[in-house]
């Protein structure tokens, strides 16, 4: 075998190691390097290439996965490849391996970003512990293991402060196409990620024993889950909370405090709800008919409204959320009302802003009723889109909205 029919690179002697140490298969590396070397058999032959294809022949390019020999070779189209006729230059393969270099390395690792695309692929909804690499912008790149993922803004918690080469629980939330091609997402925010914290920490969720029947999370503030057990004797909220408190402060430490609320599932509607709106209680439901939502007219005493409702409304649109049902709250002395759809994602729902509006303050994360008060509101002006005219209806469906809550808290 002659040096001219070897590929100088060594790619066919490393061609094991290549695929063992990147997870590749051996058929996308051999593939890439035929293609390597047809192109550049193509742009330094054009006038040989350009010949046998004037004649209806058919060029291709074969290397030996054992020996590394290569050969460019051209036939019939209806032929078998056997029968191709070699055509390669004398000394080829210099300026091959040259030419080839950039476009195999390439291919290479593309063949490997597909691989690990399609491992994280079948592993989306699983909890990992990720190492933070880099701040990219708003976006945090982390170390995922055989590759890399990105926690962008939406899939933070909000508040939270991420330090470089920190570790933190996260979950594989998707695949998703950006400007740099199809990327693994990786989330604190999502729901499941408190789900598989659970199952990671207790035994009995993670075996099945336990079941996590319904989760409703505003991330990194509060979380209130139902759960049931599937046997006899096991006690579903004791299993979660475990002796002293111990499983679930392992799960509220790794969501860095927030609040954990944990509620026996109920099959009966108002026993349900009744648990969903704790600390509240002394309530009074009536279900009502809306075509096909499910709506609960909830009377409490006045002592217990502030409970209901909660902060900015989080236990009343968490309940919601938990039960599936549109909850309309009243006292019963004073008539004051509350209500949550359970369609609420961020507190700025509250304030029922135009959709565009509400657009632009979620794309500059402005998602808390807290980060519009004080000076904050008067620099939101600054944002593309909003003027002093948006600013003065926000800040009028603000007052409306603080004084309605001072009012049913009173």
């Amino acid at each position: 075998m002659s040096d001219a029919n070897k590929i100088r690179t060594g790619f066919a002697a490393t061609l094991h190691q290549i695929c063992t140490e990147r997870g590749i298969s051996a058929e996308a590396v051999l593939e890439s390097i035929n293609t390597a070397l047809l192109t550049a058999y193509r742009k330094d032959y054009a006038t040989e290439y350009d010949q046998l294809e004037a004649d209806g022949k058919v060029v291709v390019a074969h290397i030996d996965p054992e020996s590394g020999e290569y050969k460019i070779k051209a036939g019939d189209p209806e032929a078998d490849l056997s029968t191709y006729k070699d055509v390669t230059p004398p000394f080829f393969g210099r300026i091959a391996a040259q030419a080839a270099k950039q476009v195999v390395l390439q291919q290479v690792r593309e063949a490997e970003k597909t691989a690990i695309l399609t491992e994280y692929r079948d592993r989306i909804g699983e909890l990992i512990t990720a190492q933070i690499l880099r701040l990219d912008g708003k976006n945090i790149i982390l170390d995922i293991g055989r590759g890399q993922g990105v926690m962008p803004p939406e899939e933070q918690i909000r508040g939270e402060y991420y330090r470089l080469n920190s570790r933190i629980a996260v979950i594989i939330a998707d695949i998703r196409e950006t400007f740099k091609g199809e990327t693994v997402i990786v989330s604190r925010s999502d729901e499941r990620l408190v789900k598989e914290l659970f199952a990671r920490e207790v035994p009995e969720v993670g075996t099945g024993v336990v079941t996590i029947k319904s989760l409703a999370r505003e991330a990194g503030v509060r979380t209130k889950l139902a759960v049931e057990s599937t046997q006899d004797g096991v006690d579903p909220v004791g299993s979660c909370v475990g002796q002293k408190g111990v499983r679930v402060q392992a799960v509220i430490n790794e969501l860095n405090g927030e609040r954990v609320d944990i509620i026996p599932f109920n099959p009966d509607p108002a026993k349900f709800l009744k648990s969903s709106l704790s600390p509240a209680d002394n309530l009074e439901i009536e279900f009502v008919t809306a075509g096909d939502k499910k709506v609960a007219n909830i009377t409490v005493p006045d002592d217990q409204l502030s409970l209901a409702i909660g902060r900015g409304g989080q236990n009343v649109r968490l309940a919601a959320k938990l039960t599936g049902y549109h909850i309309n709250i009243v006292s019963s002395e004073t008539k004051k009302t509350a209500s949550a759809t359970g369609e609420e994602e961020y507190e700025i729902d509250l304030l029922n802003l135009d959709t565009k509006v509400r657009g632009k303050l979620i794309d500059a994360s402005i998602t808390r009723l807290d980060q519009l008060l004080g000076d904050n509101i008067s620099r939101l002006q600054e944002l593309k889109g909003i003027g002093p005219k948006t600013v003065d209806a926000i800040k009028k469906a603000l007052d409306a909205y603080q004084t309605a809550s001072a009012t049913a808290e009173k």
